[in-house]
């Protein structure tokens, strides 16, 4: 889906499953990012103002169809099918709208232009569209890429070592427990991480991406996230003129659903990207930038992968260079691949049978008994 078209990369020739979750290697690698960036063309790194602006007027486009049709035709159903109207147009709006929050997430990365003031105007008015504040994300996000696979500084989906685990774990060690978790995950994830920094990197007092004065922020940085928070207080005042307008349960079906969905996607894509049996993670004493960024796997989402522009099956060559477009993503994961090696991770597991797989044995990180780099740990699951 978009401008130019472009296809999954899966991996040569289907993995089993103990391929699949054979630990990659800890080891320093036997490469340099230097000679990885040299095997990719020089055309992959090159931002096209024309192209990038293509795939938000095709997803804007597809979204408003969307909307017309839900809204001047849904009334006329019969009510059964109505009511199954409704949940179809969040799942296919929501989709869309990932895709939208990608390419934010692109201007975020100064992956959409050759200018920063472009891709920053564009990022804020996208995501802020999504209820997302964007310098707040953008300068945390950048720390997770800049610091990736640590335990100490890395900012998204940290894992806990079993010393950190509660009480309390136990109880959700069960299948009802599981089912509770990935629920809440799905739903509540995204705005708890905003709000408290939940899954987060720890800090010494209370973080949060609305508040200048969070630790997550420089003081230099503290004005633009004003900037952000006067983005999504903007427009959830125009969401409050529409309920005021049109009613609380018109905006809920046109506008909430759908951002539940992509609320519920960015979650989930983030979550199994840095969540898998195969993958370390890395203490102070074994940490370097590279074998983070690698600490990291690319998933298969079907036909979702073109509608969620490949962020999801480049995700190892996006921590790896993370100002590339996304249209060139898929040509430089082929070339990369086998200058990686046994460091690529492809998983083309189902992706709830994944994310049902991971949320059972990947509870905590721990280094594995009698092994000598005890700065290195694994997800485990017995407690």
């Amino acid at each position: 889906m978009g401008a130019g078209g472009r296809m999954s990369v899966p991996p040569e020739g289907k993995k089993s499953k103990s391929e699949v979750l054979q630990r990659v290697p800890h080891s320093k690698p036997p490469f340099t990012l230097g000679e990885l960036k040299k095997a990719i063309p020089s055309h992959c790194f090159q931002r096209s103002i024309p192209r990038s602006f293509s795939y938000v007027i095709y997803d804007l486009t597809i979204a408003f169809l969307f909307f017309y049709v839900a809204t001047n035709y849904f009334q006329n159903l019969p009510e059964p099918l109505s009511y199954l109207a409704w949940p179809l147009y969040w799942m296919c709006q929501g989709c869309v709208l990932t895709g939208v929050w990608v390419i934010a997430h692109e201007c975020g990365h100064h992956a959409f232009s050759n200018y920063q003031w472009l891709d920053d105007t564009v990022g804020l008015i996208l995501h802020s569209a999504l209820l997302v504040p964007y310098f707040s994300w953008k300068l945390s996000h950048r720390r997770h890429h800049s610091n990736t696979g640590s335990l100490e500084r890395d900012e998204v989906f940290v894992p806990k070592v079993k010393s950190g685990i509660g009480g309390f774990a136990k109880h959700l060690n069960n299948p009802p427990g599981r089912v509770l978790i990935l629920v809440v995950q799905l739903t509540l994830g995204w705005p708890l991480y905003l709000l408290f920094n939940v899954s987060g990197r720890h800090y010494e007092r209370f973080a949060c991406h609305y508040d200048p004065h969070s630790p997550i922020y420089s003081d230099r940085e503290r004005m633009l996230i004003l900037v952000s928070d006067a983005g999504v207080l903007s427009v959830t005042y125009g969401l409050y003129c529409l309920v005021a307008a049109k009613g609380l349960a018109w905006v809920f079906c046109v506008y909430g659903g759908p951002l539940l969905v992509v609320n519920g996607f960015l979650v989930l894509i983030t979550y199994l990207q840095h969540t898998h049996p195969s993958l370390p993670h890395y203490d102070s004493t074994e940490w370097d930038w590279l074998r983070g960024a690698l600490a990291t796997a690319d998933r298969d989402y079907g036909i979702l992968n073109k509608v969620f522009h490949n962020i999801t099956d480049t995700h190892v060559a996006h921590h790896l260079f993370s100002t590339m477009p996304h249209y060139h993503a898929m040509e430089a994961t082929k070339v990369i691949k086998p200058i990686l090696g046994n460091y690529y991770q492809f998983d083309g597991t189902p992706i709830f049978k994944a994310m049902w797989r991971e949320v059972k044995e990947c509870m905590y990180v721990e280094p594995d008994e009698g092994d000598q780099n005890k700065g290195v740990f694994w997800y485990k699951n017995k407690l």
